[in-house]
């Protein structure tokens, strides 16, 4: 009961929003996706989960999905390209995904890069940032932002909410989702980053940068790009990077960019994750299109979203309900894994595994080698 009348609440937040721009019974157990032969459950992964839960582990990734390719760093890419040189062959136009021209040498810094301007060699379009991050939209130095965008994409442009994301909003999800919050979907999703350690993540939907600031803090990657359409997501958190002392702000970057047109050069990015992303996304099969381009082989994506199973499925006229209110929010609301695996399997990614505490699910897929 208490979700459905979350969706209600959504439904009217939604609802104004695109008024305003145009004039998440739980399941007590947790259930792990059947591993492929040769996978195993990793128990100490999962049992950073609520200990309330029944919390069996997490399926680790098949062996096959461990490149050794993905574990140096860009230094050791076996070319002779230095950290910078391969860094700089990473970003791309989100038009024609042509490697982009610095103006003058790339240093990749949370306060050097948004300084920075990028060119196209093809069409010519000139890309800039602020104070606080690089613009790489398609709309980037233009006056509008475009055309219409959907409720669910323009709620987090607002100032209050991107205020209030870290100061209650995603405690949230841990309330009526399971979500364990950020430090343990961290610890959790681990186990899938193995193969690709000491390579390239980004953060797509990062909102305020919870995860971007955990990923830059592990020291684990060689570059972790912060990315997100909301500018002012983006400034909460370039806010929030520089009110930590022990945090690095070198090999961190903070990029807006529309999910569904990632300016990376294709196969170029080792890990992707999105955090409680996916629902708000536009079209996910999209989202997952483009983020299956840009993997290396062997690259892995891991993302958390919720699933409304149990009870909730005999809801009567539930998929049309759904459908109206995708249409007004331009969110998604998924009724099973099932749901999420067909996404993965038909953007080219293999190796779907996923772990559930209650609606939340983290799920994890690879590119093919």
């Amino acid at each position: 009961m208490e979700f459905y009348i979350f969706l209600i609440v959504c439904y009217l937040i939604s609802l104004f929003v695109f008024l305003y721009v145009n004039t998440r019974t739980p399941s007590t157990e947790t259930q792990i996706a059947t591993p492929a032969a040769g996978n195993r459950s990793l128990a100490p992964a999962a049992s950073q989960l609520s200990s309330s839960t029944s919390t069996r582990g997490f399926v680790k990734p098949p062996s096959s999905t461990v490149n050794s390719s993905l574990h140096r760093n860009f230094t050791q890419a076996g070319t002779d390209l230095n950290e910078n040189e391969a860094k700089k062959q990473v970003l791309a136009c989100p038009i024609c995904y042509d490697m982009l021209t610095w103006s003058d040498d790339p240093v990749f810094s949370v306060d050097f890069t948004p300084r920075s301007i990028l060119e196209c060699s093809i069409c010519k379009k000139a890309y800039s940032g602020n104070e606080t991050h690089l613009d790489l939209t398609i709309t980037s130095g233009s006056k509008k932002s475009g055309g219409y965008m959907p409720a669910s994409s323009e709620i987090f442009r607002l100032p209050l909410v991107s205020y209030l994301y870290e100061r209650g909003w995603r405690q949230g999800f841990s309330i009526w989702g399971g979500f364990p919050g950020p430090e343990k979907e961290f610890e959790m999703m681990k186990d899938y980053l193995k193969p690709v350690i000491g390579g390239s993540i980004i953060d797509a939907s990062c909102a305020s940068g919870p995860f971007s600031r955990l990923f830059a803090k592990s020291g684990l990657f060689s570059l972790v790009v912060a990315l997100d359409f909301s500018e002012t997501m983006l400034k909460q958190c370039f806010d929030f990077i520089k009110q930590e002392n022990n945090i690095s702000q070198e090999n961190l970057i903070l990029v807006r960019a529309d999910i569904a047109r990632l300016p990376f050069a294709s196969s170029s990015i080792d890990a992707v994750h999105a955090g409680a992303a996916l629902h708000c996304w536009p079209s996910p099969s999209a989202g997952v299109a483009e983020i299956s381009r840009i993997l290396r082989p062997g690259g892995v994506f891991v993302a958390t979203t919720y699933v409304v199973d149990g009870p909730y499925s005999f809801i009567p006229f539930l998929s049309r309900i759904r459908q109206s209110f995708r249409q007004i929010s331009g969110s998604h609301v998924y009724l099973s894994d099932r749901e999420l695996k067909d996404v993965c399997s038909t953007c080219g990614l293999v190796d779907y595994t996923y772990v559930r505490n209650r609606r939340f699910i983290m799920i994890s897929a690879r590119k093919p080698n």
